[in-house]
Formats: C-alpha cells, sequence, structure tokens
C-alpha cells in the first residue's frame, strides 16, 4: 500500500512537467502566422510585424507579461494616422517567438528589443509605448540609451505597486512548488480572465480563442513565471527616477479601476519623475488597451500635439 501512495504521489508531483513538455511547440504554428516577419537574434527568433506605411517616424509597441503584440490590436489604426509606422513584436516566450531558458530578467528583455532595433536598421530615435511589463523595457531602454528615444508612452506601466492575482502571486513566492503550481493552475486561471474579458467591451472579441491558444504553446507557462520573478516581483523605484533624469518626453496612462497596477502607482511616478504627464482612463481595469483605444488615442493625440 505504501508504495501505491508513493507512486500516486510521484504521478501527481511529476504530471504537469510531462504535460508542459509535451505541449505543441511553438514553431508548429508559424507556418500559418497571418502576418509578420522573424529576426533571427541571439536569443532566438523573435517575431515582428509592421502597421503602416514607411513614416518618417516609428513608433515601437512592447506588450505585458501575458499578452503578445496583438494586444495593441485597436492602437495600431489611429498611430498611423498621427503620422507613425508601427512596429510590435512578440517578447520571447510568448506569441511566435522562441522560447529560451533564460531568466526573464529586465536585462533580458532589453538585450532583445536593443538586438531587434538594430537588426531592423532603427538607429535613430523612435517613439516607445510600453504596456504593463512592457513599460519596464520601455523605461529600462530609454535610461540606457536616452539619445534613441524620442518620446514614451507607458500604459499601466509595471515596476510600481505591482499586485498580481493569484495563483500567479502564490507560484512566485514558493520556488519550486510554485513552478508546479503555476504549471498546474496558470493556464485555467489565464483562461478564464480572457473569457471575463472576451464577455466586456474589447476590440479583440476572440481574445478567448487568442489566450487558449497561448497557454497551450510549449514554453509559454514558464516564460510568464520567470518574468513574473525576475521582472515585475522587484523594486524598479531607481527605473524609473532614471528616466526622470533625461529629458525624453513621457506620458503615463493609467486604468482608474487597474487592481493590477492600482492608481497610487500613478503618485509615486509623478515622485520619480515631476517632468511626466499623466491620464487616467475612469472606469477601465489592467485591460485598457483593448477596453479603452479610443480613450488611450485621445492622450495620445494631445501628447503629440503637446511635445
Amino acid at each position: 500500500m505504501a508504495w501505491i501512495i508513493v507512486g500516486i504521489v510521484v504521478v501527481v508531483a511529476l504530471a504537469p512537467f510531462v504535460a508542459e513538455r509535451l505541449r505543441r511547440p511553438v514553431a508548429r504554428d508559424r507556418k500559418a502566422a497571418e502576418a509578420g516577419d522573424f529576426a533571427r537574434l541571439s536569443g532566438g527568433l523573435t517575431h515582428y510585424r509592421w502597421y503602416g506605411s514607411e513614416a518618417p517616424h516609428v513608433i515601437v509597441l512592447i506588450h505585458g507579461l501575458t499578452t503578445p503584440h496583438w494586444v495593441f490590436a485597436g492602437l495600431t489604426r489611429g498611430l498611423n494616422m498621427l503620422g507613425y509606422q508601427v512596429l510590435a513584436y512578440d517578447l520571447y516566450g510568448r506569441g511566435l517567438s522562441d522560447r529560451p531558458s533564460e531568466p526573464q530578467s529586465p536585462q533580458f528583455f532589453l538585450h532583445q528589443l536593443t538586438e531587434l532595433l538594430d537588426e531592423l536598421g532603427l538607429e535613430g530615435p523612435v517613439s516607445l509605448m510600453g504596456y504593463s511589463m512592457g513599460g519596464v523595457i520601455a523605461s529600462l531602454f530609454a535610461a540606457t540609451y536616452p539619445e534613441r528615444v524620442d518620446r514614451m508612452i507607458l500604459l499601466a506601466t509595471a515596476g510600481i505597486d505591482y499586485t498580481p492575482a493569484p495563483p500567479l502571486s502564490t507560484a512566485g513566492r514558493i520556488g519550486a512548488l510554485g513552478d508546479w503550481l503555476w504549471l498546474t493552475t496558470g493556464g485555467r486561471a489565464l483562461r478564464a480572465a480572457a473569457a471575463r474579458d472576451a464577455a466586456g467591451p474589447t476590440v479583440i472579441p476572440d481574445i478567448a480563442d487568442r489566450m487558449q491558444a497561448e497557454t497551450t504553446r510549449r514554453g509559454y507557462l514558464p516564460a510568464v513565471l520567470s518574468a513574473h520573478r525576475q521582472t515585475l516581483a522587484i523594486d524598479l523605484a531607481d527605473l524609473h527616477r532614471d528616466v526622470g533624469k533625461t529629458t525624453i518626453p513621457v506620458l503615463a496612462i493609467w486604468g482608474g479601476d487597474d487592481a493590477v497596477i492600482p492608481l497610487t502607482a500613478m503618485g509615486k511616478l509623478t515622485q520619480w519623475n515631476r517632468r511626466a504627464r499623466h491620464h487616467v482612463v475612469e472606469g477601465v481595469g489592467h485591460n485598457l488597451p483593448h477596453t479603452a483605444p479610443n480613450e488611450i488615442m485621445t492622450a495620445i493625440t494631445t501628447f503629440f500635439k503637446e511635445v
């Protein structure tokens, strides 16, 4: 009887890791990609996509922890109409980009962005838009290479009062057991959140189907947990202060009902970067890029006219 119990425990312990190895490799989905290209960088293939015809100004869109570049679907056309050619890409571990095994730290993501811009020949100043974790990456690039950034937009930027929901918050704290917990429950939690988003106002009505595809690709869930631990669950006050020491104009847009990055973050960023401008979209949570694109574009249009 004792051996049976031990066997059951071993099966339960190993099951989520075996299931992860059996998930669909991202390479299998690339041939069916509707649009976009791939850059071969040192960390692997990075999927990117241009929106709009060639223009004098380029804005680079950097997505957050869980949703790939398509989270900006409601903003690309408006940015084109402002005279920008839009570049969006998938962070490693998400979308159709590769899944390197390195810890997903801010420097890890900075290296990907820098290599991508270099590969595409974007040496001159570009504008940056970072959503949630993408705001951390944009800020780090701006602080590291201020001469390569002309203005920056932060949507519910992370690194300030970050409050993840369970089970991610729990998994991030408990080491190897957290790996097991996240592989067991993370996909289900993310799909449930996407289903709630699909039931509300959104410009991505098939977001639940998109997240179903994401969570069933190999390497996605470990990438999310790694980035949560290595990039988001750390104090990034000094990074935002460093951006404040540059002359880069910054617009920070916040969701009035955001539970992940609450409005207390706006007050802190105001202290760290006195020149940053702020706009609050009332009645919207953390998913503001695809639930409130019109309000975001209104704020961006005003910002671009004034700086």
